[in-house]
């Protein structure tokens, strides 16, 4: 498995990473385990999650994803595991927190009482990457910035990164970085798939100028991409089955991800794949990690036999055919998630 600097840094890590939002909701502790020990014997040693998880967000369940995460944690050497969480963004804009009674900021109190909780959860004195979860832009960065390098400082963080942001966030949160003399953001985890093409058109450039990493999430587009809700399926204990059976922002999500453009686009690429003779999931994955600005791929399984597709996109590399013809689709297929 190859291996990728995170930004500037010193951290090196696999090309794949496993993420780990459903642990504790869809996922039981018992199979998350399975997963994360199958995942670290075949050579993973990235690992994300969130001081919000699991997903569907809820209060009932919420941290159990990390004291998940911390429990396989004891079992590892700590060093050998390179730990990635967040703190909840605002409440106030798009998105309620279920973390601290949804009164989330990123101010000095709530990243101090965040980290702090994280860690007893997790069971570490520190995460090698700490994100803020989304951003607040009426919020001067200054604050932000400020507390995150005295993580840094205290050992708590070794670097701190960000996720869900846009092009002037980034650079903004750089820029601040550079006159106040703090740590910056090495990362940004955005939503980045072969249907969600968008951060090519901007931030692409800003990582590669700034030298700054894209981890991506949701590579099979919340596995859209596998196939499994095409010609109408809706199968028993998917993510966005459930999602399009409720209401409000979970409905709206998934809509936005299973809708004609999308599964039309993902009629392609599987023919793409099997022209090629490929797995449909190892390619997309392969596809995501076959970028400049990509340091390492956030992968997601709710049950451990998903995970020997995403193996097969370990060592894959695809040729300059399969990657022209993706891309033909791409430009034909424009924006399937909007």
């Amino acid at each position: 498995m190859e291996r990728r600097r995170l930004g500037k840094s010193a951290i090196v890590v696999s090309d794949i990473c496993m993420g780990t939002m459903t642990f504790g909701s869809q996922t039981d502790e018992a199979e998350a385990i399975r997963i994360l020990d199958k995942c670290y014997d075949a050579g993973i040693d990235f690992y994300d999650t969130a001081e919000g998880y699991p997903v569907p967000p809820d209060t009932k369940w919420v941290g159990r994803t990390e004291e998940i995460v911390g429990k396989w944690l004891k079992t590892k050497p700590r060093d050998a595991i390179v730990l990635a969480t967040k703190v909840s963004g605002p409440s106030h804009v798009w998105f309620r927190s279920p973390c601290r009674n949804g009164m989330t900021a990123l101010d000095r109190r709530n990243i101090e009482t965040a980290i702090d909780a994280s860690l007893k959860r997790l069971g570490t004195d520190y995460v090698d990457l700490y994100q803020t979860h989304w951003p607040d832009h009426q919020l001067p960065y200054d604050e932000t910035m400020e507390v995150l390098d005295e993580l840094v400082r205290a050992g708590k963080v070794r670097i701190v990164g960000c996720s869900n942001e846009t092009s002037w966030g980034l650079m903004k949160s750089i820029q601040t970085a550079e006159r106040l003399g703090t740590a910056r953001y090495q990362t940004i985890q955005n939503n980045f798939s072969l249907n969600n093409r968008r951060f090519e058109d901007e931030l692409a450039q800003v990582c590669r100028m700034e030298g700054v990493s894209l981890i991506p999430y949701s590579p099979i587009a919340g596995g859209v991409l596998s196939g499994k809700y095409q010609n109408g399926a809706r199968p028993d204990g998917a993510r966005f089955s459930r999602y399009l059976a409720m209401e409000g922002r979970q409905a709206e999500m998934g809509k936005r991800f299973v809708n004609d453009k999308s599964l039309a686009a993902t009629a392609r690429y599987a023919e793409i794949a099997a022209e090629a003779g490929l797995d449909l999931v190892a390619m997309v994955v392969a596809w995501s990690k076959q970028h400049d600005f990509v340091a390492s791929t956030i992968v997601g399984v709710s049950k451990e036999d998903q995970l020997d597709s995403i193996f097969a996109a370990r060592d894959l590399v695809l040729p300059a055919d399969v990657m022209k013809a993706l891309h033909k689709v791409g430009r034909e297929i424009m924006y399937p998630m909007g």
